[in-house]
């Protein structure tokens, strides 16, 4: 009898426990996520998945030849590193984006290295969004913008690209309206969030779109945050400009960018926040309290050599 009572009493407690909120609130909303559906409807159906963002063949020979040295490269290899991202490599960083935008590149205090890009935005959104700030996007984009302002806090304000007649459309006949943005601006307006070359659509932003989004993000005194995985990724005549080389906007922008996306690795997971410590040093808060560093090989032996090989292609420009 005694042990039938207790059994009934450890029921009424679990049921108690358990009938409380055990998830954060900021999480509510955002725990739905189109892609995990559409790879396990692709897996189940073998229909080939337009949504995953790798390719479908191996990286080239040297990378991959690259990483197994890595890896048998002495025990230090295997160890933790500097937390912000391996001497060596955000040195090189340093040196070849400071050349492209024109301002010389702190190592230690303007570059983070993260686990891919992805976290790189993680860290930025709840870096620098804080509650009831206003965060634009730009659509179509990236699905993880949207969840990543939500959790800090924020609230989006969508800015579409709009088609430019005909038809035949390319990637460049979608377009900002100009005084359609400007009016996304507010006193709440804290960052506008760009992403060139664009995905899903490929556009690749103009010198002159980009000087009205720098306009902007200066006369309101707003962060921008340049997503640029794709930055190495362009055709037909295509240059890519990075915003942050626009007068006033190194101050402003946060630049993130990817090894796996350049070198068709993107199981490498070897991404970077470049910009003014000021804006830099609250992206390391969250980065050590979250992960703490990247891991080491992947850093040294794989990405740093195809980053000194880019770095010599511009020099040659």
């Amino acid at each position: 009898m005694y042990r039938n009572v207790n059994a009934l009493i450890v029921c009424q407690i679990s049921d108690i426990i358990m009938s409380r909120q055990m998830h954060a609130r900021r999480l509510e909303g955002i725990d739905k996520n189109i892609w995990v559906e559409f790879t396990q409807l692709a897996a189940d159906y073998q229909a080939v998945n337009l949504g995953q963002g790798f390719p479908d063949f191996a990286p080239p020979k040297f990378l991959q030849e690259a990483f197994c040295k890595a890896v048998s490269g002495g025990g230090l290899m295997h160890q933790y590193t500097r937390a912000f991202g391996h001497p060596s490599l955000v040195t090189i960083l340093a040196q070849l984006f400071g050349r492209l935008v024109g301002h010389e590149i702190q190592p230690l205090e303007d570059v983070l290295v993260t686990i891919g890009a992805y976290q790189a935005l993680f860290c930025t959104f709840q870096a620098l969004v804080d509650e009831g700030d206003e965060v634009i996007i730009i659509e179509p984009f990236f699905d993880c913008y949207q969840p990543m302002v939500k959790m800090a806090g924020g609230k989006q304000v969508y800015m579409p690209l709009r088609p430019r007649g005909g038809s035949n459309l390319s990637s460049g006949d979608w377009v900002l309206c100009a005084e359609e943005l400007a009016s996304k601006f507010t006193a709440k307006t804290k960052a506008i969030v760009i992403n060139t070359p664009n995905n899903p659509t490929g556009k690749v932003y103009k010198t002159e779109e980009l000087q009205v989004i720098a306009d902007l993000c200066i006369k309101h005194d707003v962060v921008c945050i340049s997503d640029e995985v794709y930055e190495w990724l362009t055709y037909d005549g295509a240059k890519h400009v990075k915003i942050a080389s626009l007068a006033g906007m190194w101050e402003r922008t946060v630049t993130i960018g990817s090894a796996g996306k350049t070198f068709s690795a993107t199981g490498l997971k070897v991404g970077w926040a470049i910009g003014p410590s000021r804006l830099i040093k609250h992206l390391k808060t969250v980065h050590q309290n979250s992960i703490y560093h990247c891991p080491t090989a992947a850093q040294v032996r794989t990405t740093l050599p195809f980053l000194e090989c880019l770095f010599s292609v511009v020099l040659s420009r």
